[in-house]
């Protein structure tokens, strides 16, 4: 078999349990496939010896009849997850040289799974970002073009490695997190499958910690079936982890059926924004139709509260941030900037957080500090989570109503060109996170699906949201849409 690393996981793991190929030569074919890929720079720390080392005990394991869900399919970590004994930095200079002694219980489940580790991926620094251009390891680039421009483009943030390197076909999979969009937004960027599930169905233990109250991990694949296979091995109950929810984990590929007929998909009027593009609104309508004619129920509905979400996030995340990168102070690991005879401790924190934060990241720190402090406490942040418990209000009515899922665009318009908003109102860059961040505020389960291109050719993207702990009925009505959109556009190779 050849171009092995344009497998996604349910064609790999069909070729390896029927002996057509080894775990060896699919990770090889990947190992060689991110060599020639520098020019994408999705993976940032490379581990191509437990890669191998890995593979091999897969393929003993197929040898002895003993292979779980994963085994020996070559997946790339987002930065983000500690790995032991691997660089994670999240994207920072911070913590650069950090070797955790620990493995995040995600990458340890998939490595239980028997899932394979190619290297880490690219990220924006802390997952603040929605470009990736704020990762010390420079920006990563997505591999579609606009037609015949060779204008870099972003391919989404904050995973935007991820995304990038399962486009690009690096690997066949690989770990995102979601704060405010972060798995969805670069999935639609990207023309792959994104899945953010319910907050506290996969363990946040191990994964450095943006904002405690809306981080959640979930895979980031080539179709929505290898979203599922993936998510059940990450899923399950965690002690280490407090908001981990003792769940018991379906199987999720199991429940694609794809049969929506008589189901009921909410169309939010609030989704419909001003000078919103066309070509958006086009592939909205378009996929309503799809899913009317496999034969759900279209149903108008209000999340009232939607025109606050982004501001309301944008003083939660920031706040919950400030708190969070507190612990980085060049004391125990990380960076420690270079001190002179007589600076004290104080001075230590000062220069090694203005040296080891990026300029987005300080931004949210001084925000967040700024709210949570004694005199605007009240004004910003209590505030800001009273108008949480409507915005999760509003989709709680919709799902009392009948509704099973809500159908909406996944991003505002296609991946933009890398430096384009670089110089912009930052407020530019955090509109891309209009149609996403309510589903993490509201602590829901989210997919992004491709399901068009726009004029240049760049891949579209639609948004399910489903019910909360329903990862596998969202992940059928995805399943329905992907087929009914028969979307199979992949970049073409320039890298």
């Amino acid at each position: 078999m050849s171009d092995l690393n344009k497998l996604g996981l349910a064609g790999a793991r069909d070729a390896l349990r029927a002996g057509d190929v080894t775990s060896k030569e699919l990770t090889e074919a990947c190992l060689t496939a991110i060599q020639g890929a520098g020019a994408l720079n999705a993976f940032v720390h490379h581990t191509p010896e437990i890669a191998m080392e890995q593979a091999a005990a897969a393929d003993a394991r197929f040898a002895k009849g003993d292979a779980p869900a994963m085994c020996g399919l070559p997946i790339g970590i987002k930065d983000l997850f500690c790995t032991k004994g691997v660089p994670s930095q999240a994207g920072s200079r911070i913590l650069q040289g950090f070797l955790p002694q620990y493995e995040s219980t995600v990458s340890q489940n998939l490595f239980d799974s028997g899932a394979v580790m190619l290297g880490k991926l690219n990220m924006d620094e802390f997952a603040m970002g929605s470009s990736n251009e704020t990762s010390v390891y420079g920006n990563a680039v997505n591999p579609w073009r606009r037609g015949n421009d060779d204008t870099a483009l972003t391919p989404g943030g904050s995973s935007g490695g991820s995304a990038s390197a399962v486009a690009a076909d690096l690997c066949l999979a690989a770990t995102g997190t979601d704060t405010g969009g972060s798995i969805r937004q670069p999935a639609a960027f990207t023309g792959i499958t994104g899945i953010k599930p319910t907050y506290g169905r996969c363990s946040r233990w191990g994964v450095v910690a943006f904002a405690s109250s809306l981080d959640q991990a979930g895979p980031m694949t080539k179709d929505v079936r290898d979203a599922a296979i993936m998510l059940e091995a990450m899923c399950g109950h965690d002690a280490k982890d407090s908001t981990s929810a003792d769940l018991a984990v379906p199987n999720f590929e199991a429940a694609l059926t794809g049969d929506v007929r008589g189901k009921k998909i909410g169309i939010p009027k609030e989704y419909r924004m001003d000078g919103m593009p066309d070509e958006i609104e086009t592939l909205w309508q378009d996929g309503i139709a799809m899913m009317r004619d496999a034969g759900a129920e279209i149903v108008d509905i209000s999340l009232p509260h939607t025109k606050y979400a982004l501001p309301a996030y944008y003083v939660i995340a920031p706040a919950e941030a400030s708190s969070n990168l507190a612990r980085y102070d060049g004391v125990r690991y990380g960076h420690r900037a270079k001190l002179e005879a007589g600076d004290g401790i104080t001075e230590m924190y000062e220069k090694t957080r203005a040296e080891g934060f990026g300029p987005e990241v300080q931004r949210r720190v001084m925000i967040g500090t700024y709210v949570l402090s004694a005199g605007f406490y009240d004004a910003y942040y209590n505030r800001a989570r009273k108008v949480r418990t409507l915005i999760k209000k509003d989709f709680e009515d919709v799902f009392a109503q009948g509704i099973d899922s809500i159908l909406t665009p996944a991003t505002p318009s296609a991946a933009f060109g890398l430096g384009e908003m670089v110089d912009a109102d930052p407020v530019q860059m955090y509109l891309n996170d209009v149609f996403t961040v309510t589903v993490n505020l509201a602590g829901l389960p989210g997919i992004a699906v491709p399901t068009g291109q726009d004029r240049n050719g760049l891949p579209l993207g639609l948004q399910l949201i489903g019910r909360p702990w329903e990862e596998a009925e969202l992940l059928s009505f995805a399943y329905a849409l992907e087929r009914a959109a028969g979307f199979v556009a992949k970049p073409d190779k320039w890298w």
